[in-house]
């Protein structure tokens, strides 16, 4: 009953945001190959959105300094927003942030290296 009261509230809503996770090679902005099918499926999603709003935020391993990591990942969120850019999302849609070592997938001791904390998060709204 609510759906049929409500369905034109309830198709004018904006899509549900999806999340992507790409991983990056060891002190480096190149997308792992193991990464290449949702870094595909990130672009043709953010190509299929009509309005897009997307957070890009980038991340480190804890190997290297933390100034080296902040640059790095912050690096990393930016080369992904290039590729947004060049499928035609706005670049004042896209909003790149860095968080080095700040924020780790799987904490490990410093210097250690974690291939999982290597990575840009993305959130398309």
């Amino acid at each position: 009953e609510a759906d049929q009261t409500f369905a034109a509230a309830l198709a004018a809503q904006p899509p549900k945001p999806i999340s992507y996770t790409l991983y990056f090679e060891t002190n480096s902005t190149q997308i792992t190959q193991d990464s290449r099918p949702q870094l595909e499926a990130l672009m043709a999603d953010a190509a299929r959105r009509q309005a897009v709003e997307v957070q890009v935020t980038g991340h480190t391993d804890r190997v290297g300094s933390d100034a080296d990591n902040d640059r790095l990942s912050l690096q990393r969120a930016e080369a992904v927003r290039t590729m947004l850019v060049q499928t035609g999302i706005k670049a004042t849609f896209i909003r790149a942030v860095g968080r080095g070592e700040r924020e780790p997938l799987i904490p490990t001791a410093d210097e250690q290296p974690e291939a999982r904390n290597r990575r840009v998060e993305v959130i398309l709204r």
